[in-house]
């Protein structure tokens, strides 16, 4: 019924590094290209772990958006904004939390390893409690029906989707609804309504998926349509009421471990990581001193790639022929660690070179990036500010 939109953040919480690349970006960048995208500055967001110090947030949101652009997240293909520039955020988290049941938001894991730790005192705040529901509120807003995650946030994206069945059940039966939507069946025609009605009974009385999906076929071909009256087709075809909320599906993003320069994660709480757009010196040093093999003492001493942080970036940036050579070279002692790092070294300047060169015009012309944003912001409250119009609505707060 509604348009397939993607929608994803990110908290601006210092410097990207190229796990962030590798991990989120350039899915990203793929995504743009097949559907509509909404990626947006989860600022918000931010303030639950650092309400205390915001000053710091400001600066974090240009820089990351500029890394955003560096890495190929086009502003003509997706929609970039700032989160607390659309402050239909804020007001669907409230509405959404007079009806949201205290103990799904406990059951959140990060909420629960927290309380299990025993630690975070600064963290027993209501915002750290309540940020899966205002994540909610932030794909709810858009009706968005893919949200990119890794395994990890999949339960987020579920208490989404509990979240829209509620509100549904709760606020779309409409009054007169068995009426309008029986009016709205006559709209189809004759032959399309037989059809309408027979597919419904067979789903509802038989189970039969297939008969479900031959019924929204039918509504989505249907030109005739006023959006309220499809939602009550579709709200009436599945036995409920009128769809307000969509229900998100995770979409799972590619696994990409993004190995650190000490073979851990690539993190900042690590301190193994690697800028985007970091100085070509400053990799060239970090490189050239990554730990190695811890047997290989000496450079005769024969390696085993496997125990070598060096390795694996080999496997992020290096082809076949590069990783049978350092395989073969590490192995026999016939190469030094320093000979066997070259290849990664230059993968990755390479890499920073093309990010530098995309983020020029923006550092060159801070106004660029505002006026992106500017552009971001104002397509994305469009789009809030009419889901909101039906969710006032639908609970009983448009007042005429």
């Amino acid at each position: 019924m509604y348009a397939e939109r993607v929608l994803s953040g990110m908290r601006p919480s210092g410097r990207l590094h190229l796990g962030h690349h590798h991990g989120v970006l350039k899915n990203w960048v793929k995504l743009q290209e097949e559907f509509p995208c909404f990626f947006f500055v989860a600022d918000w967001h931010a303030l639950t772990t650092h309400y205390d110090s915001p000053e710091v947030i400001a600066d974090n949101v240009w820089t990351m958006l500029v890394d955003w652009l560096a890495a190929g997240v086009d502003p003509a293909q997706a929609t970039l904004f700032i989160q607390s520039r659309v402050p239909e955020h804020a007001e669907l988290h409230l509405l959404l939390s007079m009806m949201t049941p205290l103990g799904w938001l406990e059951r959140v894991p990060g909420w629960k390893e927290q309380q299990e730790r025993g630690e975070g005192a600064e963290l027993l705040t209501y915002g750290f409690l309540g940020y899966p529901l205002l994540q909610s509120a932030d794909i709810l807003i858009y009706r968005a029906d893919k949200v990119p995650v890794g395994e990890d946030q999949v339960p987020h994206v579920e208490i989404t989707r509990e979240l829209a069945r509620r509100f549904n059940h709760l606020y779309g039966r409409e009054p007169g609804f068995e009426d309008k939507a029986r009016e709205a069946v006559r709209k189809l025609g004759a032959k399309r309504a037989r059809l309408y009605h027979d597919l419904r009974t067979r789903f509802q009385q038989d189970g039969d998926d297939e008969a479900l999906e031959q019924a929204k076929a039918l509504l989505d071909e249907t030109q005739n349509l006023s959006l309220g009256d499809r939602e009550r087709l579709y709200g009436y075809l599945e036995g409920g009421g009128k769809m307000i909320l969509v229900e998100p599906e995770a979409l799972l993003a590619p696994v990409s471990r993004m190995p650190g320069l000490d073979g851990q994660k690539m993190s900042k709480a690590y301190g193994n990581t690697i800028n985007l757009r970091e100085d070509a010196d400053s990799v060239t040093r970090k490189v050239r001193t990554m730990q190695t093999d811890p047997a290989r003492m000496r450079r005769t001493d024969p390696g085993e790639p496997e125990r070598c942080p060096v390795w694996q970036l080999h496997m992020i940036y290096s082809n076949e022929d590069t990783l049978a050579w350092a395989q073969r070279g590490c192995r026999s002692a016939s190469i030094g660690c320093l000979e066997c790092k070259q290849p990664v070294l230059e993968a990755i300047l390479e890499e920073q070179e093309g990010l530098h060169e995309r983020a020029q015009p923006y550092l060159d012309d801070p106004g660029l990036v505002r006026s992106i944003v500017a552009d971001g912001c104002e397509r994305a409250r469009k789009l809030a500010q009419e889901t909101m119009r039906d969710v006032r609505e639908a609970m009983g707060l448009d007042y005429g």
